[in-house]
């Protein structure tokens, strides 16, 4: 599967009752798609559909929440969500501080003019009933020992 092109964006999106706005200016890092059993909880679906960037190209604006838990990797996953409707916003990594995990879904149909993932990571926890594109590189855990990118 050839990689997609890394475009730059420039997007603002809503969570679900209007109150936080998250604005993303910058180049796409990483387009991937995880199966960790911490994003199938975090969707209530088989995998998270996820775009990498760097945090200083990420602002949020309004009232957010955060959750801290331990990841699979051994780092500090922290979660932010809007504390009016729940909805996920970002995730960052104690691994890599500098560096913000943003859900496709928040960015909707603005997404699908440039969203394509290159990566499954996780395989090992995949369900069989998500149904992935078999043509998509799949990793068991991180690619190559702990890279997303």
């Amino acid at each position: 599967m050839d990689r997609a092109p890394r475009p730059v964006v420039d997007l603002t999106a809503r969570c679900a009752c209007g109150g936080v706005s998250l604005h993303f200016a910058g180049k796409v890092l990483s387009m991937f798609l995880c199966s960790c059993e911490d994003c199938q909880r975090a969707t209530g679906t088989g995998h998270a559909a996820i775009v990498l960037a760097r945090r200083a190209d990420v602002s949020v604006t309004g009232e957010t929440r955060s959750f801290s838990r331990p990841a699979n990797s051994g780092a500090t996953l922290t979660s932010s969500f809007c504390p009016d409707c729940g909805t996920p916003l970002l995730a960052q990594s104690s691994r890599a501080a500098e560096l913000a995990m943003l859900p496709v879904g928040l960015f909707g149909a603005a997404a699908a003019a440039w969203y394509a993932p290159n990566q499954l990571i996780f395989a090992r926890s995949h369900r069989e009933w998500d149904v992935i594109d078999a043509a998509l590189p799949q990793h068991q855990t991180y690619r190559d020992g702990g890279a997303m990118m």
